[in-house]
């Protein structure tokens, strides 16, 4: 993965924010971060402000938060069912809302795979989306950086052919192997799976009977295919392979056999405890953590968090519940840099991006300022490479 040039300029000034309670890997100090060309170049601890200097009046400085997997930007291109807005104008959006809410770093998800035929289909749109996204990132458009994290549904027609329209430079991070193939993973309970998808579609019972036999059709003539595939096209990317729903340890160990090193939002415990295991991350959903448990009924991230089974937050289909669910779960950990870690240097590390992500000299300077009112954080600055952006 090509992780050279920002997706913004840099800001080549220098500058200081002082007064802060800095958040370090396992403790908070007081202290001042100098930046200098878009870099830390130094982390000075003491309570003296230095000439000159930003004064945070004691808030906390923190890396940016790092998001591998949000839905936000399909939000955004399809506002409503069957309304398609402009791509550039809700990338912008998109941007601008991930900047607002402190996130520096997104692997914005786009799904691979697709149906094109029957009442449930769904229409490619990841190649031409993603085209769009790297124009505005060469127009210095965007605030902050992007890279991307393709959805590979193995229970589609078109994933092979997806999957070869893009390539080493497209700036592919992560690529997840997705199967919502009903009866097993998310939709265990066929029961539930038939509320969402008449729900969300409209079907009949005669349409929606069609459509699960369609599934299922697919799967066995084209699943074991499809995520081979998808497992040698993530090693063409030079991208992370990760696993998806895993809800027993046998899913587990075929994850591992995959090379998979991260696990996104498991639905068991018996799934988390076999990943922690076989050394593969385990991540949980960041409206789980602050709703108190899953809306699909799994397993919750709470629960995982309290077994010491959780290693990243995603903010999945809420962009500021990333930050906010932080502060909630920093409540149960009583470990704000532990927890801090969770959405920054952890999800960097998995990600293969060690420019930042930890307020360390010669890291990106990649920055939010938050003050807590009352346990809820309100962000109160944002720089990405060095550019105040919020």
């Amino acid at each position: 993965m090509n992780i050279s040039n920002p997706d913004h300029g840099i800001d080549t000034q220098t500058y200081c924010l002082g007064n802060a309670q800095l958040v370090l890997e396992n403790r908070i100090e007081t202290g001042s971060i100098f930046v200098s060309d878009g870099k830390i170049a130094d982390v000075v601890l003491g309570d003296r402000l230095p000439l000159g200097a930003i004064d945070c009046q004691q808030d906390y400085v923190m890396p940016g938060l790092v998001e591998l997997h949000t839905d936000n930007l399909e939000r955004h291109i399809m506002p409503r069912p069957r309304v398609d807005w402009p791509h550039r104008p809700a990338i912008l959006a998109h941007d601008g809302e991930l900047a607002g809410c402190g996130i520096t770093t997104v692997f914005d998800a786009m799904r691979v795979g697709s149906i094109p035929s029957g009442k449930g289909r769904y229409l490619k749109y990841a190649r031409e989306l993603s085209r769009d996204m790297m124009e505005l990132r060469g127009e210095g458009a965007l605030k902050i950086s992007h890279f991307l994290h393709l959805r590979a549904e193995v229970c589609s027609e078109t994933l092979i052919q997806e999957l070869s329209e893009f390539d080493e430079n497209d700036r592919v991070g992560i690529v997840s192997l997705m199967d919502h193939t009903p009866g097993q993973r998310q939709f265990r309970d066929v029961a539930k799976f038939k509320a969402y998808v008449i729900g969300k579609s409209g079907m009949s019972e005669a349409e929606f009977q069609d459509h699960y036999d369609m599934l299922l059709d697919l799967r066995t003539r084209l699943g074991d295919q499809h995520e081979a595939m998808t497992v040698t096209e993530a090693r063409r990317f030079g991208a992370v392979l990760a696993s998806h729903d895993d809800t027993t340890s046998e899913q587990v160990d075929t994850s591992a056999a995959h090379g998979i090193r991260l696990a996104e939002f498991p639905t068991t415990v018996e799934a988390a405890r076999a990943c922690r295991y076989k050394g593969i991350a385990i991540m949980m959903g960041a409206p789980n953590i602050m709703r108190g448990g899953s809306h699909s009924g799994n397993v919750s991230a709470l629960e995982l968090a309290e077994l010491g089974l959780l290693d990243i937050v995603s903010s999945d289909y809420v962009p500021a519940a990333l930050l906010q669910s932080a502060f909630k779960l920093a409540e149960l950990w009583q470990d704000l840099p532990r927890v801090i870690a969770t959405v920054t240097s952890a999800p960097a590390g998995s990600s293969g991006l060690n420019d930042r992500g930890s307020l360390k000299v010669g890291l990106h300077a990649d920055m939010v300022r938050i003050k807590s009112l009352h346990g809820t954080p309100v962000v109160r600055g944002v720089w990405s490479h060095g550019r105040q952006v919020g």
